[in-house]
């Protein structure tokens, strides 16, 4: 197989060229080929990457499928393994690749056969057609050095098809795994595994994938997910304007799709539903992906990417009743730059209602995000971080304006000032930012006010080196309210978040998941539809950080990390926005219950009652 040659992340601006064509994986994957990066769920929704596993002596991926006897006599030998190895620098994982499974029945499957080993869930197949796989059972040893395979076949010959030794005369993993660690030669890298053979549908259509229309389905999806950062004078580092650059970068592209690092949204699928979801379903990633492994062919047909619109436009919304300047900004051509918190003054003399906010970037090549929100004096601390938070609304590439719910608005005082977060990326060249905010205004007091609640503990330390380190916070609500969005915040070492909430009746239901927290994205994950949540309703936000060399934005591994306002401090901040729940809401809700209840039971995945939306 052609070795596929690895990049320096596109978020960070890397340019290259002589790429345009490109090999994509074999049938198979043999000892001694390199080993593509890539990132997965397993079945408890943690999040798993390859080359993170940087730092071991050798990972240990086997192939597992539901239902298949061979993999389920396999396990308790490679748990044993796995204790083994473990203080010698081993990892081990599963991944299982079948068309038939999904994660919760492969979580299921899992507890019953008393299985805690992480079980990565490879649902479009892309990463099982790249490694070769087969049949599950199937062992893979990677060498973290060079990526490279180095053994490849079962976990020992003590099994067979209907019939299974007392004992294995061949230790065909352990010993790969001895010589691996002493750096000496494998005797056996490979042997014939025996499993369930595992449907692979798309591998070897490459004549199929080459007729993949870039005029009809990748360039439309390019400009549904990736175009409003990658557009001239956009926050990216390369704007993707025709056929030709898409091409070039294509094989980077294929990498950040592996790794999910693109496009940026990190919330787990398996949880709610949100406004504004950037994430491509599994049959874009496979599309796409697959395109790209044939060679990324034009084919015939227009080229949607050089007909799109290169103006910006301005106040989507229509005229502000106010605009205010942020601060101008000095944006250096390189370096790393804190968050900026700038303020400004006030003008009205009277307080308002703001219904919608609308901010527009001077510079939107250096402008990654902004935050607004509101200083209101004598509140203290959490006040403060309030402001910094954006109560009001925010800016991100292809969201200019934040419209709230209908009949909600957000009070500002006459007392009050503008605070805003801009978050500032150099890209080569010294420029400078004049953001300007829009604030539209109710005629008169909306019907509810448009409320937010922050959660947060000053008290957090990390101990250096962490690899996981957690820490909870939780709200209770005290009365009926309508749930409309949350936001977990962390600095560079934040990275994973969750929220649960725990109601009444002692159900329990995940509202948001974020496997893999990333600082430089920081998206208000809005509820599509918003949830009623009953009063006595806890609210648990979980928050890991990774405060090791692993970690490659931690600033120092080998200090103790406390709360600060600095980035290479840390927080555990907790933000929901939410109004008062009337009636209305209660009875829309109760309907919904019944019709639930006609229908059949529901589960959520978490395994607690699912609440249906606006449910009590």
């Amino acid at each position: 197989m052609k070795s596929i040659f690895r990049l320096t992340a596109v978020a960070v601006g890397v340019s290259f060229s002589g790429c345009a064509m490109f090999s994509g994986p074999a049938l198979a994957l043999n000892p001694g080929e390199r080993v593509d990066n890539f990132r997965l769920l397993d079945q408890n929704g943690a999040s798993h990457e390859l080359y993170y596993l940087s730092d071991a002596k050798a990972v240990v991926l086997m192939t597992y499928g539901n239902g298949c006897g061979i993999v389920q006599k396999s396990l308790p030998r490679l748990r044993q393994i796995r204790d083994e190895y473990k203080a010698k620098g081993v990892e081990f994982l599963l991944i299982d690749s079948n068309l038939q499974d999904n994660r919760d029945a492969v979580a299921k499957e899992s507890t019953e056969f008393g299985n805690d080993l992480p079980i990565l869930i490879d649902e479009t197949q892309l990463i099982g057609e790249a490694l070769g796989v087969k049949r599950t059972a199937d062992v893979f040893v990677v060498d973290p050095k060079n990526w490279s395979l180095v053994y490849r076949g079962p976990l020992d010959d003590r099994l067979s098809y209907g019939a299974q030794k007392p004992n294995a005369g061949k230790q065909y993993l352990t010993d790969a795994l001895d010589a691996a660690i002493a750096g000496k030669s494998i005797a056996v890298a490979s042997a014939e595994s025996l499993g369930c053979l595992v449907n692979f549908p798309e591998r070897g259509q490459r004549d199929a994938h080459a007729r993949i229309s870039y005029t009809d389905r990748i360039a439309p999806l390019l400009v549904d997910k990736c175009v409003a950062c990658h557009r001239e004078g956009g926050v990216a580092p390369w704007a993707m304007t025709g056929f030709d650059i898409v091409r070039g970068f294509a094989p980077m592209i294929r990498e950040v799709v592996r790794t999910k690092r693109m496009p940026p949204w990190h919330a787990d699928p398996h949880y709610g539903s949100f406004t504004g979801d950037r994430s491509m379903t599994n049959e874009d990633t496979k599309d796409l992906v697959h395109w790209i492994e044939a060679g990324a062919p034009r084919g015939k047909g227009a080229d949607p990417l050089q007909k799109l619109d290169k103006s910006w436009g301005e106040w989507t919304l229509g005229k502000p009743d106010l605009i205010v300047e942020v601060p101008a900004y000095e944006v250096p051509a390189t370096g790393t730059i804190s968050y900026q918190y700038p303020k400004a003054a006030n003008p009205l003399g009277r307080d308002v209602w703001i219904r919608a906010i609308e901010i527009l970037p001077g510079n939107r090549s250096v402008v990654h995000h902004v935050l607004a929100g509101i200083d209101d004096p004598g509140n203290g601390e959490r006040q403060a971080i309030r402001g910094q938070m954006g109560e009001l609304g925010g800016y991100a590439p292809g969201k200019n304006a934040a419209l709230y719910p209908a009949h909600t608005g957000v009070l500002l005082r006459k007392e009050a000032s503008f605070r805003f977060q801009m978050h500032y990326t150099p890209n080569g060249k010294a420029v400078t930012d004049v953001t300007r905010v829009g604030y539209y205004f109710y005629d008169k007091p909306p019907k509810h006010r448009l409320d937010m609640v922050m959660i947060l503990d000053t008290s957090l330390e990390i101990p250096a080196n962490a690899k996981s380190h957690s820490q909870s916070l939780e709200h209770v609500f005290d009365r009926d309210v309508m749930l409309y969005s949350l936001l977990p915040h962390a600095h560079l070492r934040g990275r994973a978040a969750k929220f649960t909430a725990h109601y009444p009746d002692g159900g329990a239901e995940i509202l948001l998941s974020v496997p893999k927290y990333d600082f430089n994205w920081q998206p208000l994950y809005v509820l599509n539809p918003s949830k009623l949540m009953p009063a006595g309703t806890r609210v648990v936000l979980d928050m890991t950080w990774d405060n090791s060399a692993q970690n490659p934005a931690n600033p120092d591994p080998n200090n103790i990390v406390r709360w600060g306002d600095q980035t290479w401090e840390e927080m555990n901040v907790g933000w929901f926005r939410f109004r008062n729940a009337d009636d209305a809401d209660r009875a829309k809700a109760l309907q919904a219950a019944g019709k639930e209840q006609a229908a059949a039971p529901v589960l959520s995945r978490s395994g607690s009652r699912q609440l249906p939306t606006g449910a009590n």
